[in-house]
């Protein structure tokens, strides 16, 4: 492929093929449409919205049920603290009863999105950004440590930050097209465990590490293993590159979203390596002398991937936990 074309490949595939980052333009230009339409509209959508539930067949309503159960995991009542706020005091550029940076954000018309269905006098805790630790109460929030038991059940989660974390790409490369080098492009700033991952790789000739972060997404596509490394909670990269043709690898998950991290399967969904990246190599090695393995990967990737891109099951998921929230809460 000379310059010329290859040029227009990238034209075409990053404008018109959606191989590229999601447009926060487009993304704000939505929300705030949403925030302008009354009410009283959309609270006389509720009812017809959960009853979308009984059209699923069975299967697909245990499958539902198992997401509303897997992100709110109370099955008991929930005690909101004594100031918890009601949702029609979550307005934007107000920060009464929020004093984080994150009201007025994406996290803001993320949630703004689903508690607009609701009667507003409803009470919540809500808890945005990067969260990588438990709560004392229960909140509505974007992440939560990884548990083996129920001591994370006070994080409930909410797809929010998802025009930053929820973004599928379209890869014009096949698997046997990519080189097979290990990039990894992400903030080091207060992430040790990035920094020593770089420090202990970027002499390798395999790895192509740093922590300026210039590089398109287009030209990560071009690679067939990607770092999905997590930084204050999870890895921001691991969506796309489990849409694409590429491999993701990290060590094994502590944080998870509405992405469900937590039930990746190593060696499976990604190529899993040891918390202190000594195997990372060897690990590389094997995918590379077995390339229908690795490819496998891929597929498994994909079809994880494919459950979370029916936007109408989505919004019900998301509509059934807050329910399952404000029932459990004897609000409703």
């Amino acid at each position: 492929m000379n310059k010329l074309q290859e040029t227009l490949q990238r034209y075409w595939c990053v404008w018109f093929r959606h191989t590229r980052k999601n447009s926060h333009l487009t993304f704000f230009l939505k929300s705030i449409v949403r925030y302008y339409t009354p009410k009283c509209i959309t609270q006389r959508l509720l009812d017809g919205k959960l009853k979308r539930f009984n059209s699923y067949p069975k299967e697909e309503q245990q499958y539902i049920l198992d997401r509303v159960n897997h992100y709110c995991r109370f099955t008991d009542d929930i005690f909101l603290p004594d100031d918890a706020p009601m949702l029609e005091r979550f307005r934007y550029r107000q920060r009464e009863n929020y004093v984080h940076d994150y009201v007025n954000s994406t996290y803001f018309f993320d949630a703004y999105e689903y508690i607009r269905y609701f009667r507003q006098t409803l009470r919540w805790a809500y808890n945005p950004g990067d969260v990588n630790y438990l709560f004392p109460v229960p909140e509505i929030t974007k992440s939560r440590p990884i548990t083996s038991d129920l001591t994370n059940q006070n994080n409930i989660l909410l797809n929010l930050d998802k025009v930053r974390h929820f973004t599928w790409v379209h890869d014009p490369f096949t698997w046997e097209e990519k080189e097979c080098r290990i990039i990894f492009r992400g903030d080091t700033t207060n992430k040790p465990h990035r920094l020593r991952f770089i420090e202990m790789w970027k002499n390798h000739p395999l790895c192509d590490l740093s922590n300026v972060c210039t590089m398109k997404l287009y030209d990560h596509l071009r690679y067939r293993y990607i770092m999905a490394l997590e930084g204050n909670d999870v890895a921001s990269n691991l969506k796309w590159v489990m849409s694409s043709n590429c491999i993701a690898v990290m060590p094994r998950p502590k944080f998870e979203t509405w992405y469900m991290e937590s039930r990746l399967i190593p060696d499976y969904h990604y190529i899993e390596i040891a918390p202190d990246y000594h195997d990372l190599i060897e690990k590389i090695t094997y995918y590379e002398q077995h390339p229908e393995a690795a490819k496998q990967i891929v597929c498994h990737a994909h079809e994880w991937v494919r459950q979370f891109q029916n936007k109408d099951r989505e919004d019900l998921i998301s509509l059934m936990v807050l329910d399952k929230y404000f029932t459990l809460t004897h609000q409703k």
